[in-house]
Parts: C-alpha cells; structure tokens; sequence
C-alpha cells in the first residue's frame, strides 16, 4: 500500500456542494465556542456515542465502552469550573466531513455527474491491460417503462462488469434494446384513435414507431444510469439499426445457404389477439385456465382386418375420443391409437345415470345419445374402463377386447361433413393417463398430429384465419370465434347429431400470448421455418462447453433444445425486420438464394460482437432472466450454431423473476408492484415510501440468491437501508480515526501487536472469501460476509476495542499509528471489495480519503475504480495457527466476560466497565500461562484490560484463597467447549484517571498532574500546552 497527502479531494469536491455541507471540526478551537455551541458541535459529530452503531441491536455495553474519553472531553468543555477540561486537547477524536446520511438523491447524481465528466469508465477501460472481458447485454423491449426484473438484471450485470475493472480487465459492455416487434407495434396502436388507426399505412406506423422506440431507449437509459450501471451509453446498440439489421440478414442468409431456412405450412402456435404467428418464447402457460373439453363417438364404418371379430357391433360400433378443443373436430383428418396397448369394446348399459357420479360438477353435461341409442356399442382404452364409467355414470360391459395395432386401417365417418377418416398408429403421446386412449387427429390444429398426418398422407385442414374466426371452409360454422361461440357451436352440433357423449369443464395449463395475455390456438398457416434438425446434436454438444449458473441451466436448455421442432421465425407484423426474400408477381412462389440475400444487405452476437471494434465472438458472458432458455440464449445459440459451429457465449447465468415480499408475482391490478424510481427516488409520501437511492437496491441485488425467484417489498427495503447505514457508519468510523493519518506513520506488521496482526489476518480472509464470491456470481455470500465482519468483527470488537487507543493513547504514539495503520488497511479494502455492489458509496468514501493513493504499478488512483483490487498480502495470512486459535479462546473469554460485567452492572456494584477488575482462574496450565502473560503484555494494545475495557484484570493460579464477597459476580464456561474459566468482577483498584476514566493506583502520584494515571501523564508530559491564541 502506498498513500500520500493529496489536495485532490478538494479540487474534485469544489463543485459538489453537497460535499461541503459538513466542514470539518478540529476539537483544538473549542475554547472559542461557548458550551451551548460545543455541545452542538459534538452532537453534530455524533461524538457521544461515536460507535459504528449506536442502534439497540449491538449489546449495551457498546455504548457503556465508547464512553470514557469521549465523555472527558465533552465534560471538560462544558466549563463547569474553571481547571475543569484542561486535558481535553489532547485527546484524539475523530473528526470528519463524510456524513452519516447518505443523502442519496442529491449525492449519487453528484458522484455520476463526477463519473461522466472525468469519463471515468472509459478512463478505466484504457488503463487496464489485463485482458478483454466482454458481457453481451440481452435487448429488453423499448416499449415501456422499467420494472423490477429489469433493475435486478442490469445490477446484476454491472456488479459483474465493475468487479472486472477492479481486476484490470478491459470491460466492453455495449447496452442494447429490441426495437422491433409486437410489443411496440402495440403501444403505438393504443397511443392512436379508431380514424388514425384505419388510415395508418405500413410506413406510417414504422416511422411512428420507430420513432416510439427511440424515445423509449431515450427514457430507460436515463433509468438503468440512475442505478449506477457503467457502459458505453454513447454508443448503444438499437435492432431497427440498419447495421444491426445488415447483419441479422446476413446470418440469415449463411443459414439458408446451409438449407437450415424453408418455407412451408405447418401447424403454428398462432395469436388471434396479436394475428400473428408465436414462437415458444412468446408463450406463458398461466394457472386457471379451463376448456370445455368434451367426449364425442365417431361412427365406424369399415374394419377390413377384423370384419369377423367386429361384425356383430355394426351398425352401432363407435370410436370414443376426448379433446380439449372441440373447435377441431371440423379438421379432424383421423383417429391415431397405441398399437402397444389393449382396447375393448364395450356396451353401455341402459337404463338411468348414476346421479352420484354427475352431482359433484353441475357443469358437467351428458349426451342426447345415450338416450337416443337402444344399443350401444364403444371402442375405449381397456385400463380406462373404470374411469370412464365413473366420469359418465354407466356402466360399461366389457365384450371383446384387442390389441391397437388391430385398428389400424379401420375407417370412420366424419361426424360433420361426411367424410371417410382413417384409424392410424400414434406415437407414444397416445396414454391411458387421460381420454379414451383414442386421440382425435387435426394435423392443421397440433404438433403431433402434423407428424402423425404427415406419415399417412393426411390432409392438413386449417379453416380458421388470422382473426381467429372459422373460415368458409367450415361451412356452416363460418364466421365464429374457435375460442368462443364457435367452439360451443361445435359441441351443440355434435350433440343434436349424436355425436357428443359429455363435455365438462376441465381446468389445465394453456398456451397464451404473453403479450396481450389471451389464449392461442394451433393452426396451419404458410410460414417460414429454421430446421434444428440439421445441427440439433451440434447445439447439444455446444452447450455441454459452456459453463452454466446455476448447473441445473444445462439441464434445461439441453431439454429444450433435443425436443424443440422447427424454429417458425415469420411474423405476420409491419414492424420488424423482414425476410429477405422475393416472390413471383403472379406465382407468390419464392425466390431466395445468395444474390438475393446479398442485394437485400438476425442475432445481436452476429450484429455487436463481430461488428464492433473490442468484441469479439464467443462473449464471456450473457446474463438474463431463466425464461430465456427458450429465447434469447436458445435462439443465439441455434444461430451461431448454424452459422460458426460454436455457442456465441463462454458462460451463461440465469435469475429468477422478481416477486412482492409475500411471495406473489407483481400486477398493477394487486396493487404491489415495487417500482424500482420510487425506491431510489422516494414516493409521494416520503414517510411511508422514503428515497433509499440506488445503492440500497444494489445491496438488495447483492443479498439475494437470484438463481430463484426473489422478494422485495417495504420491510425488505428497510432491512437493507439499515445494514447500508451500518456499512457506511463502518466507514466513517474508518476516516474519522485516520484524519491526521500518513503513509510515514505507517508501523512495520513485524512490530505490530499481536490484536493488529489478528486483525489484519480477518481482514485478508474476508477478502479472499468476497474475491471468490465474486469469482462464483454469488453476491450472497459476499453480502453475508460483510456484514458479519462489519458488525462481528469490527464494530463489536476491534472498533471497541480501539477506541482507548486511539483516542487517548497519544497523538504520535505507537499504540495509536499502530492501530491506525491497521485502519488504512481496512478502509482501503473495505472500500475496494463493496464498489462493485456499492459504487456510490465506495465513490464518497474515496473522494473524503483524506490521503492519496497510489497502486501497486505506481498509478495514482482519483477514482475508486482506478485502485485495482486488493493485492492478497499472503504475510498476513501467514499468522500462526497457535495465535489465531488464542485469539479465537479471547474472543469467546471477551463475551463470557461482558455476560458477567452486565450482571454487576445490574446490580449497580459497577456503572463503566472501566470501574471493573476482573479475576480469571482456569485449571488449564496452558491457556493460564497465556492469560497471565497477556495481562502484562509489553504491548499495551495486547493487554487483557484494554481488550476487555476493563480497569485490571488478574489471572489467579487457584481458588483456594479466593475471598467470597461479591459472589453473585461471578460465572464458569467452557472455552471450545474443554477449557473451563472461572470468572469474577469486583471494583477496580486506585483512583478514577481525569482524562481516559481508567482506575489506577497510581492516580495521585504525580505533582504536575495528580488526577492522572501513569499512561496518561507519559501523554500529556509529552504535549505542548494549546495555544492561547485559540482562547478568545
């Protein structure tokens, strides 16, 4: 570590006036304030209680153990008497100009305008040399205002990228957005009137909303640069650029090239609501979804295999089929069956419904037929018999039974329009977990049907166009919404005809479109396709080479990728980017090759990272929600796949979606959406929704595990706001005891105390342990790490402990630029690990450090950023495992020890623990050596009563002598649970010492200054008197 005195802070500061709000206050010129004032200005310092936090959550003795020297002084000054404080200049208080509030929503937009005017980012990119880190940002839609999910990936993102810099990397981080598409084609449309609507011509609305889009950009960047996220603003990349399009054009065409692109009519997740086809990314599957879903016969008519066998059942022999979507049957090209397993042909008995069956769901509605037919005659799976007895009230009589394979080939007559339908062999999506074990076949209306059609020859009917709406090919159903009065119309007609045996309603998961949040249907339209089939066990293979965050990512995207069909990469939308193809006036027929595709002139890996100067292809890292599986880490994959036999990524980590803090997804409608400006900006009522700024919602980003689903809500955000107070009363602390600090000062670690060496032994570790969660993407674990050292570690014992020191020890002593040379360390480390979480906050601290710091290459460091990450000081961690296991036994000693000074301090033997002695006893020669020989350690720092803050502390070789007065002061533990220590707390010895509040004998034995003990007398006979110029 090397530092320096430095100006710099000032000429940086000079046009931030919140940053000379608080001038600093030397304790020397208090004698020209009158009382009234010193105690403001000591308020103002929170000197009273100068702990790192003087909240109820630390145990009392924290307060009780800050008092002594500060409360001297503060005494002293108020005047009582004329001798009274005539020590108080020379104690050390802390002094400093870094507020304890934040003041966020007027210091973090100082320190980002710092940031912008120094170019801070590029600043750092150009100086690092230590390699290319490249994260390639997803596009979110420009299509509206940002919410928590963005917040949480773009933190999430820049942690990781300032985490980089720190380690001398070249960071290239290019923000992106998707400008294109539906969603914003959408908002357009609302934004304008029914006329406006009707006289908007395709350019028209791309101009409007390409214009949308790029007010949208505008207004979430200002957003994502609020919460403190670096990158190359100036230069985003945008889809409707025409360089980006250029190159999506050009993917496309080495695609088709390799044969990968074909076009053809295939059964296509289609959006009446959007009118348009969907791809699988563009789905969700809510909860709560019911079709009416029913159970219809088709009339066999010929079953050329088993004409003897079956001849008994005609004219009455039927096929019983279930679907959820009776809207189908027009299409219905087939039935398919298991040829694996047994079917049965079975009777239904006559006579009455079993009305306890059908009690149960008034919904749930019988056939005409079963009144209609005097005999009845169904062909069902054979393990279903039961269920379907159960599900329509009757009995069933079983009266042959065979196999599926025996069907094939049989035929039937259409129920609506007449038409001779085959019976073929399905695949095994054909169960007995649902239905009849007969499955209804449309190959224009479902994946598997197509497949199944395609293997016979069947026709592909799809009489349903772009609204949704049956077509004239559905005859007398023309004109009806499928999801609606079409699908009942079916049902009825059925019916009436003697075809429908029940409907009921049957709740399921359903397709919707995930941007109008209506219901899907399957139809068959002319699309173009991307064929996995080609490179399918090429993608596979590629992404067993990447590594995945969190590991069960593989599994999933590995699954998706092995059962995906043919990518339907076609829209039916004005705005986007077309395919470049080019049809026959008259024909429609297509036209695509190289010279086409060339003339014209999809994939952001293709369009940033081999397009832009600093990139390259593969990117170290994508970063995205864990539905991109099935988009945008799919689809690049599949693309470069295609295209460069490689994934476009080395690492790909994954988050969960963000939820209120009782668990639930967020909606307008449910009143508990978390909005990401009014937590950084405050809400209208200040009380209840108060400015927390931005780092809070980074240090809530860094204390989740995202690789869930993650809550936030109010009580969430207090709790993070209260550890950020802690965090930077923790290092305000720090600058507030190094204000007089020097590299000079600094004290070799040769000759530093035993407690200064252990402490700089936490604090390496505790860097080491953040360095490989940032390694690992678990910011988690860095969170929980610093804030059990901030407080543990810190606060409760080392900052306690300190204080003596480094207030009253003596302005240039040992003890005191000992400790104070340990406290440059943990200010600079401390500082470096939490930027990447905590940037604004890291930026503050740096700016008020009140010396210059220059890196190990001999650099000086104005910005944060420009520090580089803590070198591992292996001399540190070197301390022997002897002394850490003693100080482990000290530490456990300390707490026991606090446990009985608050019992005699309850009993009122005793007010400060300074007015303590306490006696240790311990059978254990080992361990009782040690104590002994840290009570009178030539180190004073090392001296069981400063670690306890306590006045004397006596080690007794027995308890044979031991007096019995005071005996309810008194305790037994066991240390790492084998080494018992008695413990006693009496009065302490001697005389209250005027200046540090110890009990000593030896106060009175000095004629210059009776009311001091020896320590503080060595201080202050060493000390000129203050000048009488600072008395007024």
């Amino acid at each position: 570590m090397a530092v320096q005195n430095s100006s710099y802070k000032v000429i940086l500061l000079k046009n931030c006036p919140s940053f000379r709000k608080t001038p600093p206050v030397s304790f020397l010129y208090l004698r020209k304030c009158s009382s009234s004032q010193v105690l403001s200005l000591l308020s103002l310092l929170n000197v009273r209680h100068y702990s790192t936090y003087p909240g109820p959550e630390i145990c009392s003795s924290a307060k009780r153990r800050s008092r002594g020297p500060v409360m001297a002084a503060k005494k002293a000054s108020e005047g009582l008497k004329k001798d009274d404080g005539k020590y108080k200049h020379t104690v050390d208080l802390p002094q400093a100009t870094f507020g304890l509030r934040a003041n966020s929503t007027v210091r973090e937009p100082e320190i980002q305008k710092l940031w912008d005017e120094h170019q801070v980012f590029k600043r750092v990119v150009d100086r690092n040399d230590g390699g290319s880190f490249i994260l390639h940002d997803g596009p979110p839609y420009a299509n509206g205002d940002l919410h928590m999910g963005h917040a949480l990936n773009k933190i999430l993102k820049d942690i990781i990228n300032r985490y980089k810099l720190l380690q001398n990397f070249k960071v290239q981080y290019v923000p992106g957005w998707d400008c294109h598409g539906l969603p914003i084609e959408l908002k357009v449309l609302q934004s304008l009137d029914e006329v406006t609507r009707k006289e908007l011509t395709p350019l028209k609305l791309r101009k409007k909303a390409a214009k949308f889009a790029t007010a949208t950009v505008k207004a979430q960047m200002a957003s994502f640069r609020r919460y403190g996220v670096w990158g190359d603003w100036d230069h985003p990349y945008l889809t409707l650029d025409p360089e980006y399009e250029a190159a999506q054009i050009e993917v496309f065409g080495k695609m088709a090239i390799q044969g990968f692109i074909y076009r053809g009519r295939k059964p296509v997740h289609w959006s009446p609501s959007s009118r348009t086809a969907l791809a699988e990314a563009e789905l969700e599957y809510p909860e709560g979804h019911v079709s009416n879903s029913m159970y219809a016969i088709f009339k066999l008519v010929n079953a050329p295999n088993l004409c003897n066998l079956l001849e008994e059942f005609f004219p009455n022999l039927c096929l019983a089929i279930w679907t959820t979507t009776p809207w189908t049957i027009p299409a219905n090209a087939a039935v398919a069956v298991n040829p694996k397993l047994q079917y049965a042909i079975v009777e239904v008995q006559s006579g009455s419904t079993d009305s306890s069956t059908l009690s149960g769901n008034a919904k749930k509605k019988l056939g005409n037929v079963f009144e209609e037919y005097e005999k009845l005659f169904l062909i069902v799976a054979l393990d279903l018999v039961p269920t379907l007895e159960a599900k329509w009230g009757k009995k069933l009589l079983i009266k042959k039974k065979l196999l599926g394979s025996d069907l094939e080939n049989c035929s039937y007559v259409h129920p609506i329009d007449g038409r001779d339908c085959p019976v073929v062999i399905g695949g095994d999506y054909i169960t007995t977990e649902s239905g009849t074990g007969l499955v209804h076949t449309a190959p224009g209306h479902g994946q598997e049907d197509y497949v199944t059609g395609l293997k016979y020859g069947l026709p592909i009917l799809s009489p349903v166009d772009d609204d949704g709406k049956f077509t004239e090919e559905a005859a007398q159903f023309n004109g009806l919404d499928v999801l609606g009065d079409g699908n009942i119309a079916v049902i009825e007609y059925l019916d009436k005809h003697l075809s429908m045996l029940m409907v009921e309603p049957y709740k399921h998961k359903y397709p919707y479109d995930w941007r109008t949040k209506k219901p899907t249907i399957f139809r068959a339209t002319e699309q173009w396709f991307a064929s996995v089939e080609g490179f399918r066990n090429a993608a596979i293979d590629a992404i067993s080479q990447v590594t995945w965050i969190p590991s069960q990512g593989e599994k999933r995207i590995i699954a998706m990728t092995s059962s995906r069909s043919d990518w339907c990469i076609s829209r039916q939308r004005t705005w986007g980017v077309p395919i470049p193809v080019f049809y026959h006036v008259e024909t429609k027929e297509p036209l695509m090759n190289e010279e086409t595709i060339d003339h014209v002139k999809w994939s952001s890996w293709a369009a940033v990272l081999e397009k832009r100067n600093g990139l390259s292809s593969p990117a170290d890292l994508y970063l995205e929600g864990t539905d991109q599986h099935r988009g945008w880490f799919q689809s690049s994959l599949l693309t470069s796949v295609a295209t460069k036999g490689r994934a476009p990524y080395s690492a790909v980590v994954t988050h969960g979606f963000v939820l209120d803090e009782r668990g639930f997804k967020m909606s307008k409608s449910l009143g508990n959406v978390v909005d990401p400006v009014t937590i950084i900006e405050g809400g209208k009522n200040k009380v209840e929704s108060p400015p927390y700024g931005a780092d809070v919602l980074r240090l809530w980003a860094s204390s989740i595990d995202y690789t869930g689903d993650v809550m936030i809500g109010h009580q969430v955000l207090r709790q993070m706001s209260d550890i950020y107070r802690k965090l930077r009363g923790t290092l305000r602390f720090l600058l507030a005891n190094l204000h007089d600090w020097k590299v000079d000062y600094v004290v070799p670690y040769h000759e530093l105390p035993k407690i200064d060496q252990h402490a700089l032994f936490q604090l390496e570790n505790v860097v080491k342990n953040i360095k490989e969660g940032y390694e690992q993407y678990q910011f988690f674990k860095i969170f929980q790490i610093i804030q059990r050292f901030v407080i543990v570690d810190l606060s409760n014992f080392y900052f306690d402990v300190a204080k003596d020191r480094l207030y009253v020890g003596g302005t240039t002593s040992f003890t005191r630029r000992s400790c104070q040379s340990v406290l440059a360390e943990h200010l600079l480390s401390l500082v470096k690990v939490v930027a990447p979480i905590l940037p604004h906050l890291a930026e503050d601290v740096w700016q008020h450090l009140p010396f210059q710091y220059t890196n190990e290459e001999g650099q000086i460091a104005k910005f944060v950023f420009e520090s580089r990450w803590p070198i591992i000081k292996e001399r540190y961690l070197a301390f022997p495992v002897e002394e850490v296991n003693f100080w482990g036994k000290i530490l456990e000693l300390r707490t026991e020890v606090n446990k009985v000074l608050e019992v005699a301090r309850s009993g009122k033997l005793i007010g400060s623990s300074l007015e303590a002695k306490v006696y240790l006893h311990t059978s254990d020669d080992t361990l009782a050596a040690r104590l002994t020989e840290a009570c009178k350690s030539e180190t004073d720092a090392d001296t069981l009563p400063r670690i306890f803050i306590t006045s004397q502390v006596e080690v007794l070789p027995s308890l044979e002598n031991e007096h019995t007065e005071d005996a309810s002061y008194t305790g037994e533990f066991l240390i790492g649970g084998k080494d018992r220590v008695w413990i006693r707390v009496t009065r302490a010895a001697g005389s209250k010492c005027e200046r540090c509040w110890n009990f000593s004998p030896q106060v009175g034995s000095f004629d210059e200054h009776p009311s001091l003990c020896s320590r503080c007398y060595n201080v202050v006979a060493g000390q000129p008197e203050p000048a009488l110029a600072a008395v007024s």
